[in-house]
């Protein structure tokens, strides 16, 4: 496995994890948008810019959710 797929698989896992733990704290909301960040480089990176754009939208969303929760 070369360094783009693990970066990859890092991304994906920590967007799994911090989803399934968002009710438990607005701070993985906010690593749930972080994660969405880092999947979208990674799509950009491999050449699947359909992936990077959507993971690229997903980050704003999570990020609108983070700053509505935290008021």
């Amino acid at each position: 496995m070369d360094a783009l797929s693990l970066f990859g698989l890092f991304a994906v896992t920590a967007m799994l994890v911090a989803y399934a733990l968002e009710d438990r704290s607005q701070w993985f909301i906010f690593a749930f948008a972080g994660a969405c960040a880092l999947g979208s480089v990674y799509g950009f990176l491999q050449g699947a810019w359909p992936f990077g754009l959507v993971e690229a939208i997903w980050a704003g969303v999570a990020l609108r959710r983070w700053h509505i929760r935290r008021r």
